[in-house]
């Protein structure tokens, strides 16, 4: 119960005022959500757009595929051409600004066909982005790039990618994507503090700030130019002993002998075979190339720091992070093979949300429920395969069993032609 009067502040997202008479009950008021931006479960394609570009003509469909843990939830928006390529474009809802904000960009991958090469991540535009004229140089006018990419044994990992100041900058971390066939939720968060948050599949798979893990900004320090190491220092820390002296008859003793024990053979022939030599063998006296000893050097001042100095370049930057114009995503995608299912986007200011979403499109039941289903297509699989090898075999023993009978056939008959002969 609350007193006449008291001012109650509710907070999350924006904060209210609520005078409350006396008594009153104070009933759970639901929380005010972040913003969405793009939500697409894809019961449709309607809020995309393909490239109109030759060279982007894969082509999509929606589909569950082969296994899921539900038909209707699960369906999503897949790749069905092998070596394609393959762009398709969708507009924010609103232009979204993220200043103070988190960007939070979240979406499901299944790489259903066991994918050997080929990109499963987003990229986010500038509004007024046109999808239907993405090519090769606009598309390369991105935002922020974020999601797995698997080629071979050597690259499989998870991209995050900023542009800033129009030069695009890597994470120099390597965070491992998933490889399976089943679906995996991948998640970006960024945050005003120039921090961010990866996750896979809701687990935390990568975190750090911008300062650390890209290399946005020059280094705040650098050599001193007008610096360089004196000519006379001394950075060896061993030297030969001067007064360590070559051992008479050192270079005397040779690397090889004749072998004492070996003889000519008797049976060698100095007409045919030419003069004897007997072979050579190391010499066990021969101590090698004679080197001085080594003792401390005197002079050593220890190596040499270049001093270092404030980079005149360096500016520290707090607003990295911010993109004001932030309006559509895409996926802009090569694959070798096929396949892949992409499903349950969204882009928001609220981890709540992103959690939420995740929750309702990818719970836990409906991954064991996926789990099972391809488990028991692969063993459904396995078990077809064996049935056709044991069937070839089997043929494979009859085709000889054939041939055995008729070169029998043939042989009985060359035998009673012999014998009427």
């Amino acid at each position: 119960k609350l007193s006449e009067s008291k001012s109650i502040r509710i907070t999350h997202g924006r904060l209210l005022s609520m005078r409350l008479s006396t008594p009153l009950l104070l009933t759970v008021l639901p929380l005010i959500a972040g913003k969405v931006y793009l939500k697409d479960t894809f019961d449709n394609m309607d809020k995309w757009v393909k490239s109109s570009v030759e060279k982007f003509d894969g082509k999509w469909e929606l589909s569950s595929g082969e296994w899921y843990g539900d038909a209707d939830k699960d369906q999503g928006l897949k790749t069905t051409q092998d070596a394609k390529f393959y762009a398709l474009t969708a507009n924010f809802d609103e232009v979204f600004d993220n200043k103070g904000k988190d960007l939070v960009i979240q979406f499901s991958v299944k790489h259903a066909q066991k994918i050997d090469c080929g990109g499963g991540y987003v990229k986010v535009f500038p509004t007024g982005f046109d999808g239907a004229k993405l090519d090769e140089e606009t598309k390369e006018k991105y935002y922020v790039m974020f999601g797995p990419d698997i080629c071979g044994y050597s690259t499989k990992k998870v991209h995050v990618i900023f542009s800033y100041k129009g030069k695009q900058h890597l994470i120099k971390k390597d965070i491992k994507c998933e490889d399976d066939q089943l679906t995996h939720v991948y998640t970006l968060i960024v945050k005003p503090d120039q921090t961010y948050i990866v996750k896979i599949d809701g687990e935390e798979k990568a975190s750090g700030s911008f300062a650390e893990d890209w290399d946005f900004l020059p280094p705040k320090e650098i050599k001193d130019p007008e610096k360089s190491k004196p000519e006379d220092w001394v950075d060896e820390e061993m030297m030969d002993d001067p007064e360590d002296k070559k051992p008479e008859g050192w270079d005397d003793i040779p690397a090889q002998i004749v072998d004492p024990e070996a003889e000519k053979p008797e049976d060698w022939d100095d007409e045919a075979d030419g003069d004897y030599e007997a072979p050579m063998i190391d010499n066990p006296e021969y101590k090698g190339e004679w080197k001085p000893k080594r003792i401390k050097n005197p002079d050593y001042k220890g190596p040499w720091v270049h001093p270092m100095i404030a980079n005149p370049e360096y500016a520290e930057d707090d607003s990295i992070y911010h993109y004001e114009d932030l309006g559509a995503i895409a996926f802009d995608l090569w694959q070798v093979k096929s396949g892949t299912i992409f499903d349950n986007l969204i882009v928001t200011d609220s981890v709540e949300e992103a959690d939420s979403f995740m929750k309702e499109t990818f719970s836990s039941e409906m991954k064991d429920a996926e789990k099972k289903m391809f488990d028991d297509a692969e063993k459904e699989k396995k078990e077809a395969e064996e049935a056709a090898r044991k069937a070839a075999e089997k043929a494979a023993e009859e085709e000889d069993d054939e041939e055995d009978d008729e070169d029998d056939e043939e042989d009985e008959e060359a035998s009673s032609g012999h014998d009427e002969l």
